[in-house]
């Protein structure tokens, strides 16, 4: 063999040239079109997905019905059913006191007596002036009836005038006598008051006083009072009643009322009057009770809590407190329709449980109420309800 082979020349019809670039071509083709399309898919996913991202998910609620399952339950305060404050009416010092504090009394007991030196010397001195009245008077009298026997038996030698002035001088000394024994009286009275007494039966609630401290009289009941009598048997309960809630409590009504002292312990009240008003600053009516107190556990001028019962037509929808939304515009809840568009709502309260509201207007028992609406969610906006509520729940998240 020679130093270089020569290989045989290969000859490719053009046939399966073009075979070969028609081929070459449909995988080019194949391959662009495959790329292509799978970028638009995923175009359309994630334009989908961001549309999915952007309408909101929230959590529903439908509002309760508040048939009378939570009483309408309102702080109150007791007073004694009569409170009398025990004042002074005359000056002295305070010889002694019999009842203290929590002391039982009955009508007419004495609580204290007053030792009062200058009144016994004003009563000595209104004795002597009406003794003096009385013996000027018995004068006038005599002189006048002698003058009159002289008119009588000798006409010419005594003057009507004369008689008319000594029975004139008579009525003086007469009025003189009535103001002596009026001014005694008055004395006297007040000699009374330093025996300071129980006006009815009761307790002795306070005592300001002790031996030895100065009197001072107090007809204007604005200082100090010495002793203070409480009939604690019955105990006067105020309670302020929302308007909402006025026309449904009634005289008769009973009510549950609770105090600290006694926890798990109700008493038994009884609606006595109301004020037939509102008040403007509160937009309450004042409502009285009577609970009996013959043991005397209830104290009074003490706190409570009443418990009314109100008929279901008195009470309206509760929501969560979370679905409250308060702006510029006022008060009012977010609620789902039928197309699941967000409609907002102007409501009412009527009244506060704390986790939950009663809405007294604006909201519809068939309503889907939204909880805790997201920030920037308009009147019309679509959302989606979420499928887990816990997870749908802003203060849930991590």
């Amino acid at each position: 063999m020679s130093e270089h082979t020569q290989l045989p020349e290969v000859h490719i019809s053009p046939r399966r040239l073009r075979l070969a670039a028609v081929i070459g071509a449909v995988v080019f083709g194949s391959i662009v079109v495959i790329g292509v399309t799978s970028r638009i898919v995923q175009a359309r996913n994630l334009h989908q997905w961001t549309d999915e991202q952007a309408i909101p998910t929230v959590v529903i609620s439908e509002p309760e019905n508040a048939n009378g399952s939570a009483p309408l339950e309102l702080p109150a305060q007791m007073d004694a059913f009569t409170n009398a404050p025990i004042y002074a009416r005359t000056s002295g010092y305070l010889k002694s006191w019999a009842k203290d504090i929590g002391a039982p009394v009955k009508a007419g007991d004495v609580l204290g007596i007053i030792d009062t030196p200058d009144l016994d010397q004003q009563l000595l001195q209104a004795q002597a002036d009406l003794a003096t009245s009385k013996a000027n008077a018995a004068l006038a009298a005599t002189t006048a009836k002698r003058w009159q026997v002289l008119r009588q038996t000798d006409p010419d030698s005594v003057s009507q005038q004369s008689v008319d002035q000594y029975n004139g001088d008579l009525a003086a000394k007469q009025a003189q006598v009535n103001a002596s024994q009026a001014n005694l009286d008055r004395l006297k009275a007040l000699k009374s008051y330093a025996k300071l007494v129980a006006p009815f039966d009761g307790r002795v609630t306070a005592r300001n006083t002790d031996v030895g401290a100065l009197i001072t009289a107090d007809s204007s009941g604005t200082g100090t009072p010495l002793f203070t009598v409480s009939d604690t048997s019955k105990l006067r309960v105020y309670v302020r009643v929302p308007q909402v809630y006025a026309p449904a409590i009634h005289k008769g009504d009973e009510a549950a009322l609770d105090v600290p002292e006694y926890p798990g312990k109700s008493f038994t009240a009884k609606v006595e009057a109301d004020a037939r008003a509102i008040t403007p600053t509160s937009g309450t009516t004042l409502v009285q009770l009577l609970v009996d107190n013959p043991d005397g556990k209830l104290l009074p001028s003490s706190y409570a809590s009443v418990k009314f019962k109100i008929g279901s037509g008195a009470l309206g929808l509760r929501v969560p407190a979370e679905a409250l939304i308060f702006d510029d515009k006022g008060l009012h809840v977010a609620t789902l329709d039928a197309s699941d568009h967000a409609h907002f709502k102007t409501v009412t309260i009527r009244r506060d449980y704390g986790k939950t509201i009663e809405i007294g207007s604006g909201l519809d028992a068939n309503d889907r109420v939204i909880i805790n609406p997201p920030d920037g969610l308009a009147d019309g906006d679509e959302v989606r309800i979420a499928k887990n509520p816990q997870a749908g729940k802003p203060h849930d998240k991590a």
